[in-house]
Parts: C-alpha cells; sequence; structure tokens
C-alpha cells in the first residue's frame, strides 16, 4: 500500500500578494512627495536671512509671509477633504505641487512684503498643503491599519531623507547664486517629480483597485481575512465606530476638539521653532553653514524618529506616541533657552536631536489618530477641517514667535510659552482618548 505525500500548499503569486505590495508603492510615492514638498516649504527658514537682509524688514514682517501661508492653509483644507473625497490623490497631489511651483516663480520678482504674503505664503506654504501631511493623512491611513503608525511614519520620513540634499545645497547655492536662482530650481524639482509620480501611481483607498488594506485576502467569501478579524478585536467602543461620521456630527462631540487643541499646540510647538531656528542659532553666535546644516539635521533625525515613533504608537499606544514626541519640543525649547546662555554648537546639536528624533514623530500619529476617531464614507472632510484647525498653530505660532521677539528684543519669552503649550498638547491627546475608541495592534488583548 502506498501512502501519498501531502501537496505542499502553493505559493502566493505577486498578483496574490499585490495589496501588500501596492500599499508599500503608494507609501513610497508619498515618501517621495513629502521629500521635495515639505522641504520645499520649510526651506522658508533658510530663505528668511537674505530676505531679511536684502529689504531690512523686521523679521515679523517677514515671517508674516509663513503665517499668512497657513491662515491660508485653514480656508484650504476643508477643500483638501473634499477634493480628496470626490476626485482622489491623483489629482490633489499634482495641484498641489503646480500651485507650489508657481509660488517659487513669482516669488523670484517680489518687492514688496505683500508680494511674498501671496507667493511664498498664500502659493507655497498654501498649496503645499496638498502634497504635504495634511494632504497625505487624508488618504494614506486607508491602505494599512494594523501598521498604521510605521507606514504613516515611513512615507512622512521622507521629509528626512530629502533634508539631507535639499537644505546644504539650498544655502550652498543662496550663498553662491542667490536666493532667487534657487527658487527656479526648485519649481522646476517639484513639476518633473511631484506631478508624474502622483498622477501615475496614487489612489486613495486599496478598494479603488479592488485590493484591501494589510495585503490580506478572504480565503471564501463568508470568512473575514486577517485584518478584517484584527479591526474587530481593537474596537473599545463599537457605538462610537459604527457611527456614520459627518462633519457636523463629529464637531457635536467633545472629543473632535480636544484632539483639535492637542493637534494645533503641537503645530505651534513645531513650526515656531522650524521658521525661527536658523535666525537664532545665527544670532547666539553659531556659523551660518553650521545653522543650516542644523535645520537639515532635525529632518536628519527625524527619519528615525517618525518611523520609532510611528511604529511605537503601533505598539504602545497613541497616546504615550504623542507624548513622548511633544516631549521632544518642550526639550528643544528649553534647550534653546539655555543656548541664549551657554551658546555651543555642540549644545545645538543636542537640541536638534531631541526635535528630529522625538519632536518630528508628533506626524505619525497626527497622521493615524482621525482616521481611527472618524472614518468612514465622509473621513476626507473631518480630516481636512481636523489640519485646518491645526494649521492654526502652525500659522500663528512663527507669528506669535516673531512678535514676542520684536517686543521683548530676545527670544526668552517665546520660547517660554512653546514649553506651555507643549504640556498643553499632551494634556489635550490623552483627554481626547483615542484609545477608548480603537486599541492599536500592541494593545489587543491576547487570547489563549
Amino acid at each position: 500500500m502506498t501512502t501519498t505525500e501531502p501537496s505542499p500548499a502553493p505559493k502566493s503569486t505577486f498578483a496574490e500578494r499585490l495589496p501588500f505590495f501596492y500599499g508599500w508603492i503608494v507609501v513610497g510615492v508619498a515618501f517621495i512627495t513629502m521629500a521635495i514638498g515639505v522641504n520645499a516649504r520649510t526651506s522658508f527658514s533658510l530663505l528668511f536671512p537674505p530676505i531679511l537682509d536684502e529689504f531690512g524688514w523686521d523679521r515679523a514682517t517677514v515671517s508674516a509671509a509663513f503665517s499668512i501661508g497657513f491662515m491660508t492653509s485653514i480656508i484650504l483644507s476643508p477643500v483638501v477633504g473634499v477634493s480628496m473625497d470626490r476626485f482622489g490623490p491623483r489629482f490633489v497631489l499634482p495641484l498641489g505641487a503646480v500651485l507650489s511651483a508657481a509660488g517659487f516663480l513669482l516669488a523670484t520678482i517680489a518687492t514688496e512684503p505683500w508680494h511674498f504674503y501671496l507667493t511664498l505664503g498664500m502659493l507655497v506654504v498654501g498649496g503645499s498643503l496638498f502634497i504635504s501631511y495634511i494632504g497625505h493623512t487624508t488618504f494614506l491611513p486607508n491602505w494599512f491599519s494594523r501598521r498604521r503608525g510605521l507606514a504613516v511614519g515611513i512615507a512622512f520620513s521622507g521629509v528626512g531623507v530629502g533634508s539631507i540634499i535639499l537644505f546644504p545645497w539650498m544655502q550652498h547655492s543662496i550663498d553662491a547664486v542667490g536666493w532667487r536662482e534657487t527658487l527656479y530650481i526648485l519649481a522646476i524639482l517639484m513639476i518633473v517629480v511631484i506631478v508624474p509620480l502622483n498622477r501615475i501611481f496614487q489612489r486613495r483607498r486599496p478598494e479603488d483597485l479592488g485590493l484591501s488594506a494589510e495585503g490580506d485576502k478572504r480565503t471564501d467569501a463568508n470568512t473575514p481575512s486577517d485584518n478584517e478579524t484584527s479591526e474587530q478585536s481593537r474596537i473599545v467602543d463599537r457605538a462610537w465606530v459604527e457611527t456614520e461620521w459627518t462633519l457636523a456630527l463629529a464637531m457635536k462631540t467633545s472629543r473632535f476638539w480636544w484632539l483639535s487643541l492637542s493637534l494645533v499646540t503641537g503645530l505651534y510647538a513645531w513650526y515656531a521653532v522650524q521658521v525661527h531656528q536658523t535666525r537664532f542659532l545665527i544670532d547666539v553666535g553659531i556659523p551660518a553653514e553650521t545653522a543650516a546644516i542644523a535645520l537639515g539635521a532635525v529632518a536628519l533625525t527625524g527619519i528615525g524618529g517618525q518611523i520609532f515613533i510611528g511604529h511605537f504608537s503601533d505598539r504602545m499606544g497613541r497616546e504615550w506616541g504623542w507624548t513622548l514626541a511633544m516631549i521632544g519640543y518642550l526639550a528643544t525649547y528649553l534647550l534653546l533657552l539655555v543656548l541664549t546662555v551657554v551658546p555651543s554648537t555642540a549644545l545645538a546639536f543636542i537640541m536638534v536631536v531631541a526635535q528630529g528624533l522625538l519632536g518630528y514623530g508628533l506626524a505619525s500619529v497626527f497622521g493615524s489618530v482621525p482616521v481611527e476617531l472618524f472614518a468612514g464614507k465622509r473621513y476626507g472632510i473631518i480630516a481636512g477641517v481636523l489640519g485646518g484647525i491645526a494649521s492654526c498653530g502652525a500659522a500663528f505660532g512663527p507669528w506669535a514667535t516673531g512678535w514676542l521677539f520684536d517686543q521683548a528684543g530676545n527670544y526668552h519669552m517665546a520660547f517660554s510659552v512653546a514649553v506651555i503649550v507643549c504640556v498643553i498638547s499632551i494634556v489635550s491627546m490623552w483627554i481626547a482618548a483615542p484609545r477608548k475608541v480603537r486599541l492599536v495592534a500592541g494593545r489587543i488583548p491576547k487570547t489563549s
């Protein structure tokens, strides 16, 4: 009597595993888009000194361009959400690249403050909203569930990778040929890279291609995928999760407003230091090129920070991830206060590590929490409005920091206020309590 050896299970073909691969293609395109788009906007910190030197305006006047850009973002954020729900990222992201490129080109002929408010402010900063953290937050989290924080962190870490090349090159280019010529090159780069990549590859959600999140698939019509089973086990408040969320309904909840307060104060802390850091370091005696390297090093260390905090929040919870990130900004402002008394390049780079390795991880949690609270057919508009509210912090932070400097003649009061803002942000996220709606994968109770 002969026995038949069982046939080995067939290996998954590339087509069968396409959901998994395509999800990471989406992340890869987002990575490249962020590497160029966000750093192009952040480059305002490098443009700040030469514009001040050329035109002789005060700091509040010039930094207002950045703040006006974020005020524009407040208006545009709901537009991004509605556009994403209706047209998807293949339209929204290229549109943002074109607007930002136009702003850079027009800024080269600016001669009055209001010219910069329109170009570097409304067009560059406002337009970059479509291709930055908020734009990607409206669709990228749809592609992942169990590894959402990690995936968002990897995509957002493109900002750090891009800064390794972009910021040192920009400072060298500004010194060698001028800030106007540098902006020409930035505009061309955005058009030839960001537009075609997003037109070809990006999609709003895996279902648009007949795929599923996390690379999971059903074995038959009646058997849920591993991802669906995992999603059910993560639910804490089933009534909340099963609510068909609209913007009006979400805005009636206290959780929406506590989350908004946490986001707005988080972006205040982020952008206040980002805009003023280079000028501050130069003022305390750090060489201009070293200050530029420091700005790039923030985003460079942010590569690890965004991936680490994203993965950490998948395991420990979004509140803990947010807390750790905001502690990074709190430490940043305390170190800046010390630098006013003890100028030191070594201390400046410790500040850089705190800001990048911890603080930048804020973006990974920012990109994960809204969808876990308000997922549904109208998520795009809800995420867009949350992004617009958060942009109030990004708009107010740089202006308020410049205004406080002009009043006091130093940054002491401005940085002290920022420390308080960091504490408010941490407390607000814990009150918003995303853990009471959905657990992260690492907090799902083990079953025997």
